[in-house]
């Protein structure tokens, strides 16, 4: 195996647990989607069994190529192990059932995704798990929240979709404090540029569906913590209910994430620019984007975080209409659910990824109905800018025609 102590984060994105096939010398990692192996003897497949000996018996359980992927993203978390699953929610819901069982409670950022939202709300109940949703940008409301029988604060940040930023280290002293782990979706953010382990919380997990894969082709999920945190995720949840990665699907992770640094500073530096240019247009009612100095937890985000991600969530003036008609009038930027691609991304996340939250809750977690959530592609900035530009202006001439403005702003670069 290579030595990578010194390497720096894009070098071990490229090389960190992977090397040439040992019989063909390839350099493109092998593809094995086999589902049984071979033992030499009773003995030896009892031992792998066990867990007394190294070795993959059933595809539920392990994979080879899958498991090249795991250690390469455990070595860029910091972490000792990593489950690669086959979607970001199975990540999410393994990593909370790792630490909850029936009669237990656990605490959850309010400013959630909906993915969450539904399995905090609707599933985990009938595995007798309770749950309150607190105001993770308070400290002292995350302690309050604290009853005996809580058992893991989850959150996410930035958050999903209003680029909430959270204090990790104040958290994990929180969670540290009363024996909790603190539980981080760092999906927004991935290893390149958010480290939760070195901030001090226990697991991370990642929707490796968006940024880590990046090309819009695979669902999958990781959760990186300690050898026995996921050593019970792979033997007694993701193996049980049949959760697991495939080799192919990990196969294209791993090609994936050799540009992964490359990608997420485009991603971020776009962002920023379009995060400025809409918050500088008259049409525009509030973005968010943690980038921008009028965020609230700007001066966190510059000090937790080695850049800003590649989602700008923002408000139109004239609310979901004019939202909507904004979203339809986009010519490059394309609607759909996920984020992370190549590709612009635009939804709305009132009707989409949250419309499982009622309306009453998501307008207490901030989520209005006129907000829009942009997932910066890698097109060059100036077009993704100027195809902003156009929607908004046709927009203004739609509402100019109905009689509903005057005078046409104009956006000063």
């Amino acid at each position: 195996m290579k030595k990578c102590d010194n390497w720096r984060f894009d070098t071990l994105a490229v090389h960190a647990a992977q090397q040439p096939d040992a019989v063909t010398g390839a350099v493109s990692q092998p593809v094995i989607p086999a589902v049984a192996y071979a033992f030499p003897d009773a003995e030896a497949a009892a031992q792998v069994v066990a867990g007394n000996r190294e070795g993959t018996y059933y595809g539920r359980y392990g994979n080879p190529t899958v498991q090249t992927l795991e250690r390469k993203l455990a070595l860029l978390e910091g972490g000792e192990d990593c489950i690669g699953l086959s979607s970001g929610m199975a990540a999410i819901s393994s990593a909370l059932l790792a630490f909850a069982q029936a009669g237990d409670h656990v605490i959850v950022t309010k400013d959630v995704y909906g993915g969450t939202y539904n399995f905090v709300t609707q599933l985990a109940p009938r595995f007798g798990i309770a749950h309150s949703f607190v105001d993770c940008s308070s400290l002292e409301a995350v302690r309050q929240a604290i009853r005996p029988n809580t058992k893991a604060i989850f959150v996410e940040t930035p958050s999903n979709p209003l680029l909430t930023v959270l204090d990790l280290r104040g958290l994990a002293e929180v969670a540290k404090a009363s024996q909790l782990p603190l539980i981080v979706d760092s999906t927004f953010m991935t290893p390149c540029l958010q480290k939760p382990l070195e901030l001090g919380a226990a697991v991370v997990v990642h929707s490796a569906t968006k940024y880590i894969n990046g090309h819009g082709d695979v669902l999958a999920g990781f959760v990186v913590g300690s050898r026995n945190v996921i050593g019970y995720i792979r033997s007694r949840i993701a193996g049980d209910l049949g959760q697991n990665l495939n080799a192919w699907e990990a196969f294209l992770i791993l090609r994936g994430m050799k540009t992964l640094g490359l990608r997420v500073r485009t991603h971020c530096s776009s962002a920023q620019r379009v995060a400025e240019f809409l918050d500088g247009h008259p049409l525009i009612r509030q973005v968010y984007y943690p980038g921008l100095p009028s965020h609230p937890q700007h001066e966190l985000a510059k000090g937790q975080m080695k850049g800003m991600g590649g989602i700008v969530s923002f408000e139109v003036d004239g609310g979901l209409e004019a939202g909507k008609q904004l979203m339809n009038r986009l010519q490059m930027a394309m609607i759909s659910f996920s984020l992370g691609d190549p590709e612009t991304l635009v939804q709305h996340p009132a009707t989409m990824t949250h419309a499982a939250i009622p309306a009453e809750e998501r307008l207490q977690f901030g989520i209005t109905d006129g907000l829009i959530r942009l997932s910066i592609g890698l097109e060059d900035a100036e077009d993704i800018i100027a195809d902003l530009e156009q929607a908004l202006c046709e927009v203004h001439h739609a509402a100019e025609k109905e009689g509903e403005v005057h005078e046409r702003p104009v956006y000063q670069a």
